[in-house]
């Protein structure tokens, strides 16, 4: 809130205490009741709010961005300088003036805004779901990778671990934020450096299979360049326990003035033309330089187009797709409740898949989500278009299976709910989503009693349906899970 409120209530422009220069005169003759009246300075009471509000004008901008939680020290710094502004509003003297006495309660409501808005977000579930998923991801990577090596040992990099945080970080993507400023921004933060750490880890992984480092005896430049992966390897530790949080020593900096001194010492090596050891040198070199992007996180998540997704260029190209998708689907459900099949934009369904795989995701796992899901609204009409087609065009033979039969009647009503889903435009607590969620069970439950009775095909046939309307109920899922970027 500006200082307009306080100053509106003289009705002139606050000047801090100075007499205003209102120009000279055009007219010397002026009339003495034209002339101008004599100042009237502020009152006390009304100069100590100004300045009240100047501090809390200040403190606006670093309690709406703060991403932190109640333990930390910068919000324990702007929890106690906004108490002390609520004492010493509440000490003002306001004479008994009905103006002061609403501008003090006026200065009153702003802190205790503020102060309520600190504390709602670092303690919202959403604040603390990152916090605790963040701490599940310090843990594993501090026992698999960190430890082990602290202590001499070596770290157990494999699928299992980059998959546990693959995990993490989707449900990361997860986490509502409300649209408010500070979560979005700790959402982004936490993913920005989980995924920082499954890139490492995965640029490792292959690397592990080379036959690396070469021998000593073949030139004199390799004990040098062995010498220098034994330092990067220990620089991998540290940067991942920097992005982690599991180092208190070591900063950002510090790790990249290391870094670039290696690849100074590598530069310097005169590998005499040998083919083996330059591609040596280069992948020592590209593996420092893989550690090097990663470590300008510091103050990664201060500029607000970084986690604030909704002017994303990458976004805005899904969200174009989606707006295509949507209209193309509400096209198929209007032909196909008249019973007309002529319309089939599969065609155009598949180049708006091309389209989606083409969009840049930068690695920003929200995006990704958000490509994802597009990529499964699209593949929703195509399966529904291609399950329309096969019921049209199934010509079943007098000597059909009965139980092949029984999994083709499963599937005509699995096309029907389908339709129903495609149109479904509520949320998980409408009527409509638990009858079509308790329909779609009973299909299930269905093909799960057809005996297949050692037909190949009938049990090929009705694990595609089983497959089938699993997608249908996590496509429902999608779109009532409220997710957003």
């Amino acid at each position: 809130m500006a200082v307009r409120w306080l100053c509106s209530l003289f009705g002139k422009p606050f000047d801090g205490g100075k007499r205003m220069d209102h120009g000279a005169p055009q007219d010397q003759q002026q009339h003495p009741a034209e002339q101008q009246q004599p100042y009237h300075p502020q009152p006390p009471a009304m100069m100590r709010l100004y300045e009240v509000q100047k501090e809390v004008s200040t403190l606006g901008p670093q309690v709406c961005t703060f991403s932190g939680l109640q333990n930390d020290r910068e919000y324990k710094r702007m929890e106690r300088e906004l108490t002390q502004l609520l004492l010493q509003v509440d000490q003002v003297d306001t004479e008994g003036k009905l103006e002061l006495q609403g501008a003090r309660k006026r200065a009153a409501q702003e802190v205790e805004g503020l102060l309520r808005y600190l504390e709602e977000n670092a303690s919202h579930p959403s604040r603390l779901a990152i916090d605790e998923l963040s701490n599940a991801a310090r843990e594993l990577v501090d026992e698999r990778v960190v430890a082990p090596q602290r202590a001499g040992g070596v770290a157990e990099i494999n699928d299992e671990l980059v998959d546990a945080l693959q995990e993490l970080i989707l449900r990361l993507t997860q986490i509502k934020t409300e649209g408010r400023v500070p979560l979005r921004k700790a959402r982004y933060r936490a993913l920005t450096r989980l995924c920082a750490v499954q890139d490492v880890l995965e640029s490792r992984t292959p690397q592990q299979t080379l036959s690396l480092p070469l021998s000593g005896d073949t030139h004199e430049a390799v004990n040098r360049i062995n010498q220098v992966m034994v330092k990067v390897s220990m620089a991998r530790s540290q940067l991942l326990a920097l992005l982690m949080g599991l180092s208190g020593r070591d900063s950002c900096a510090h790790l990249s003035r290391i870094l670039t001194e290696l690849q100074v010492e590598l530069d310097a090596l005169d590998v005499s033309g040998n083919a083996a050891i330059r591609n040596y040198r280069k992948q020592v070199v590209e593996e420092i330089n893989g550690l090097l992007k990663h470590l300008d996180l510091e103050g990664e998540g201060d500029d607000t187009r970084r986690y604030d997704l909704a002017q994303n260029n990458s976004i805005r190209e899904i969200e174009a797709v989606r707006a295509h998708v949507s209209h193309l689907r509400e096209g198929v459900l209007r032909h196909c409740v008249t019973g007309d099949l002529s319309f089939r934009p599969k065609a155009e369904l598949q180049s708006l898949l091309t389209h989606l795989d083409q969009v840049d995701t930068a690695k920003n796992p929200c995006i990704r989500e958000a490509r994802r899901r597009a990529v499964v609204e699209v593949q929703a009409v195509v399966t529904f278009l291609d399950l329309r087609e096969a019921l049209v065009c199934r010509q079943p033979g007098p000597g059909e299976h009965p139980s092949h039969r029984a999994v083709w009647l499963v599937l005509g009503s699995l096309s029907d709910l389908q339709a129903q889903v495609l149109g479904f435009d509520g949320k998980r607590a409408d009527k409509s989503y638990m009858m079509l969620e308790e329909l779609l069970t009973k299909q299930l439950l269905a093909l799960d009693a057809v005996d297949p009775q050692g037909d190949a095909s009938t049990k090929m046939a009705r694990k595609q349906a089983v497959k089938f309307a699993q997608n249908i109920l996590n496509y429902l899922d999608m779109k009532t899970d409220e997710w957003e970027y």
